[in-house]
Formats: C-alpha cells, sequence, structure tokens
C-alpha cells in the first residue's frame, strides 16, 4: 500500500469511528485490496465488518443480489451493476457504508465498448451511492493500485460531504 492510502485510510477511519459507523467492501477486480488499506489502520476491527470478494458473476448475483437481467444486460462492468454492489455489501456485511469496484484490470477481459483499464467505483449508504468511471489502461497493476486509490479517495470526499451535524442539548 502506498503511503497516500495510508492518510486516506487514516482519514476515513478517524471519521467512521468518530461517527460510530461501520463499512465493508465488495470487490472485484482489485481482488480485497480496499479492504487491505482499510485493515491497515490500528483498531479497523472497531468499525471494518468485512469484504465479499466477487470476482466473478456468480459471487455477485448469489453473495451481492446483482440481478442476473443487469448483468447479461449491462455487464458486471457497468455503473448500474457498482451500485448494486453497494446495496449488496451493505446488505450481506450488515454495515452503514460499503465501496465497490468492478472493472477490466487487464491485461485481457476488455471488449470494444469496454476495453480494458474501464473500473467502475461507487460507494455509500443504502439510499446515498456515488459513482465514478476510470477509463485508462496503464497496465494491470497499476490499473488495481489506480482503483484501489481512486475508490479510497472518493470514499472520503463522501464523507466529508455528508458529514453529519451534531445537535447540542
Amino acid at each position: 500500500m502506498g503511503f497516500e492510502s495510508k492518510i486516506l485510510s487514516r482519514e476515513i477511519s478517524q471519521i467512521i469511528w468518530e461517527r460510530n459507523k461501520t463499512v465493508g467492501t465488495a470487490e472485484s477486480c482489485t481482488g480485497g485490496r480496499i479492504a487491505e488499506s482499510l485493515i491497515s489502520m490500528p483498531g479497523a476491527s472497531g468499525y471494518f465488518k468485512g469484504s465479499i470478494v466477487a470476482y466473478v458473476d456468480e459471487i455477485k448475483e448469489r453473495l451481492l443480489g446483482v440481478d442476473a437481467t443487469l448483468l447479461a444486460e449491462k455487464t458486471a462492468v457497468s455503473e448500474e451493476v457498482a451500485i448494486e454492489m453497494v446495496k449488496g455489501a451493505i446488505k450481506a456485511l450488515d454495515v452503514d457504508y460499503a465501496i465497490a469496484v468492478t472493472g477490466y484490470a487487464g491485461p485481457g477481459g476488455g471488449t470494444h465498448d469496454t476495453p480494458v483499464g474501464t473500473i467502475w467505483l461507487a460507494c455509500g449508504t443504502e439510499d446515498n451511492i456515488t459513482t465514478i468511471k476510470l477509463e485508462e489502461d496503464l497496465g494491470r497493476d497499476l490499473n488495481i493500485f489506480n482503483a484501489t486509490h481512486h475508490a479510497l479517495q472518493m470514499f472520503l470526499q463522501f464523507l466529508h460531504d455528508t458529514e453529519e451535524v451534531k445537535i447540542e442539548e
């Protein structure tokens, strides 16, 4: 894990800990790297509940509840599937927040319409999900690193944008 990702993970952990919330991940092409980044912080067991590495459609369907028709129509590498992965992770892991990623890390797997390097990231709560699409093929290792880093950045921004207001009694 890079130095910058460690800083992002530290800030994420502090916010989630202070809010007394929980998080989990649903990862395809990153294979658990986002989860690895989140648990690198001491005390992560207080807010990180788990991860589902859904590398194939069967697991996306069975464990995350992604609709088979959606996968057939949009393919696994789509914004809609990334959103459903967030919702599925929240339900399956019983967490407040989830981060999901699905894409083509390469070198194979891409198509003419969805080339290698196309990666969808999503994060949020059951009723407030944000997404980002990455579209640059940097090679497999860098695609995975890039997706992990952007997912952490996106989630930290989401946390800042949805800051809970504490009401003074």
